[in-house]
Parts: structure tokens; C-alpha cells; sequence
């Protein structure tokens, strides 16, 4: 079995993500390519001690980059868009 550190890797904290949290109680985070829904709905769930009402998830492909005259590409990963319930909200980062 995974563990939570395993699964959620970084709250992501960008504009629009602060408005969805703001407006319809999303959270954003980046989690490992491997993992599935419900291991995410169970990893915010056992980290934060909230209900979870739905999760998304999508691969975000890597970009491509250059230092000079190399040529190179950002690896991919995966975000994950987690709802909580009505009335639910994650204190820790409410400061953000």
C-alpha cells in the first residue's frame, strides 16, 4: 500500500486554483503519475480529515525546453482537482 507522501506530492497554489478553491471549494494537487482516484480521495481524506465529494484527474505532458543548443523535455505529470463536501475546507491552507 501507498503512502500519503507517496501519492500527494505538492499542493499547487496558482490563480486560478486559489479562485476555484475560493469560489467552489476545489483543491489543487500534483500527485504521482501512478496513482488512481480513489487513492487520492483516500490520501486527501486521511491527510487533512475531510470528506472528499469528487475527484479529477489529468496527465499534463512535459514541455519542451532548451539550455543552448541542447534540446530537451520536462517530464510529465499528473494533477489531480479534488472537491470536498459542503462545509468541508483544508485549514492548513487557508493562508495561501
Amino acid at each position: 500500500m501507498k503512502s500519503i507522501r507517496d501519492i500527494i506530492e505538492l499542493h499547487l497554489v496558482t490563480e486560478k486554483s486559489t479562485r476555484m478553491k475560493e469560489i467552489d471549494n476545489y483543491y489543487v494537487f500534483r500527485v504521482n503519475r501512478k496513482s488512481n482516484k480513489q487513492e487520492v480521495k483516500e490520501a486527501v481524506e486521511k491527510a487533512f480529515a475531510v470528506k472528499v465529494a469528487a475527484v479529477r484527474t489529468m496527465t499534463m505532458p512535459g514541455k519542451p525546453k532548451r539550455l543552448g543548443r541542447f534540446e530537451g523535455r520536462t517530464p510529465a505529470w499528473k494533477k489531480a482537482i479534488v472537491k470536498l463536501k459542503k462545509g468541508e475546507h483544508i485549514a492548513d491552507f487557508d493562508n495561501v
